[in-house]
């Protein structure tokens, strides 16, 4: 059963990777860069002052950088955990993949910490101000699939790695929405 999953998820691979064009590899490579979310990084942040005042603000951003931390350090535990082959590294589909990048990265890919932490922050935030920005949601998911399937058109990772990831992602943000709850009704903020 596993076995066929993964012989799955490679023929899956190979023909989402395959329909890349040389035209679109820049943007991709655009969209996966994380310095490209620097712009929406800083519109969260004002977003969320506008809505929450300083002091919130202050604990919602101590409460992302320690989700991304958190989602970062699992990710490199299950990739070295695992050690689930990188595709560029897997001698199956290697010959036959576009790889976009210079570079592969390193040698295993399970799960992708770049859909884990979009999907993280883009929950988290959805939760902050959801009540005042009607669409901020749906923006802020669709952004981060864009990123998520960016590791598969550059060919990085695997679809299971990145959907492993999103709900690893998801996962996290509830519990960090939670305990961000917790500190503002401990300290009655």
């Amino acid at each position: 059963m596993l076995e066929e999953l993964i012989q799955l998820d490679k023929e899956v691979f190979l023909f989402l990777n395959g329909m890349g064009n040389p035209n679109w590899d820049g943007f991709w490579m655009f969209v996966t860069n994380k310095l490209s979310s620097t712009p929406i990084y800083l519109i969260l942040l004002i977003l969320t002052y506008k809505q929450l005042g300083l002091r919130k603000t202050l604990i919602a951003l101590a409460a992302v950088a320690v989700l991304i931390l958190v989602t970062d350090q699992l990710a490199n535990f299950f990739k070295y955990g695992v050690q689930r082959l990188r595709p560029c590294y897997d001698q199956e589909v290697s010959t036959t993949m576009r790889l976009v990048k210079n570079s592969c990265g390193g040698k295993f890919g399970y799960f992708s910490a770049h859909a884990a932490n979009s999907f993280a922050v883009a929950s988290f935030f959805t939760f902050l101000l959801r009540s005042k920005f009607k669409y901020v949601g749906f923006l802020l998911f669709f952004w981060a699939i864009l990123i998520a399937y960016s590791r598969i058109y550059i060919g990085v990772h695997f679809p299971l790695d990145v959907l492993t990831g999103m709900v690893i992602g998801l996962g996290i943000s509830w519990l960090f929405a939670k305990l961000y709850l917790l500190t503002l009704y401990k300290f009655q903020l």
